[in-house]
């Protein structure tokens, strides 16, 4: 298969510590939406970590670079907020993982995202933003109390310099909550994967969630991340492979039991930040997540505090809103996130489509 013969497995991976400390990058936005998905579906955390070990191993030997596996955040925004279902999100992957592998090897990447456009991904972005702020603000109101201890350490953690690790310590002080409310963990095996009734998955909510998704895939996870590697490695990665991996992921990924993914500018640009320059990053951060998988206890998971998860969520919002401002359209991209809130994001996705072609026609008119 030509795509796995262009990727370039002669990069040496290293192991020192700053492929270790740059394996956190990866993880400021994983492990908080997958602890969230987890406590408010039916999705399986240790299938899903499980998932995520074995993808961040493959990638990070075959690219040889610090490449990200993170969760497809349109998707998974949908689902914490309640807007899809289990059978919804799986199918929803599984439907992406044909068009991005179609995609991948037919070399139209390009295409779909001028016809997309970036203040779209931008707006998508930003919606995602605000579903998971909403969705935090109402779980933080159940425990005041808590809410406000995650909002100190958030903003503790933020004072002290290090503003992208706020969300890791929020989630390391629910983790310790629930330690401390449930007992350390015994080591279980996670045995087989949840099956999704994928048939109940044929729903509205799913094509919408598919085009937001593509949107968002399309201008963060492949043509951004493509340039990021450039910039950051001088390495040619074309989006096109990027969007070929992705689909061979998710195809493996969804009927083990793991949730949508992709890769992502984002994940790439935190591991860089913490040290890494190999797929070393990768090895250390799948080994993390295998090892984890015999830990992640129902009752471990249950006893984490909800209200934290709030501002947990919260936090991440920011993080993924905040990119809107760099739009060329402004307007249309704050647009596409408020009409999220009164519609859905399909909805919004779909008017911010027309209204930039829209746009454009009129400005090559001029």
């Amino acid at each position: 298969m030509p795509f796995f013969s262009d990727l370039s497995s002669s990069r040496r991976l290293e192991f020192g510590s700053k492929e270790i400390t740059g394996a956190i990058g990866d993880s400021l936005t994983v492990l908080p939406l997958v602890i969230a998905l987890a406590l408010l579906t039916d999705v399986s955390l240790p299938h899903v970590l499980f998932a995520f070990g074995v993808f961040q191993i493959v990638w990070g030997v075959a690219y040889g670079l610090p490449i990200s596996v993170e969760p497809m955040k349109a998707l998974v925004a949908l689902a914490i907020a309640g807007a899809l279902t289990y059978a919804e999100l799986a199918l929803a992957g599984l439907v992406l993982a044909v068009v991005l592998l179609a995609i991948g090897l037919t070399g139209t990447l390009a295409s779909l995202e001028r016809w997309i456009g970036e203040p779209v991904v931008r707006g998508v972005q930003f919606a995602v933003g605000l579903l998971l702020l909403e969705t935090g603000l109402r779980l933080a109101g159940e425990d005041p109390f808590l809410a406000g201890v995650g909002v100190v350490i958030a903003a503790v953690t933020v004072l002290v310099g290090h503003r992208n690790a706020s969300a890791l310590a929020v989630l390391a002080a629910g983790a310790l909550v629930a330690v401390g409310t449930a007992g350390l963990p015994s080591p279980q095996w996670p045995g087989l994967p949840p099956v999704p009734p994928i048939a109940e998955g044929f729903t509205r909510g799913t094509v919408e969630g598919v085009f937001a998704q593509l949107a968002m895939t399309i201008g963060n996870a492949a043509l951004a991340t493509s340039l990021l590697f450039a910039d950051l490695f001088d390495e040619d990665v074309s989006p096109d492979d990027l969007s070929t991996s992705m689909g061979v992921t998710n195809l493996v990924a969804v009927p083990i039991g793991g949730i949508p993914m992709c890769h992502g500018c984002d994940g790439v640009a935190g591991k860089h930040e913490f040290g890494a320059r190999t797929g070393g990053a990768n090895v250390v951060l799948g080994v993390f997540y295998l090892g984890a998988v015999f830990v992640a206890t129902t009752a471990l998971l249950g006893a984490f505090p909800l209200a934290m998860l709030g501002v947990l969520l919260a936090v991440v919002s920011v993080s993924l809103g905040k990119s809107v401002v760099r739009s060329s359209n402004l307007a249309l991209s704050a647009s596409i996130g408020l009409l999220t809130l009164f519609t859905n994001l399909g909805i919004a996705f779909l008017v911010g489509v027309v209204a930039h072609l829209a746009l454009e026609r009129v400005s090559r008119s001029d």
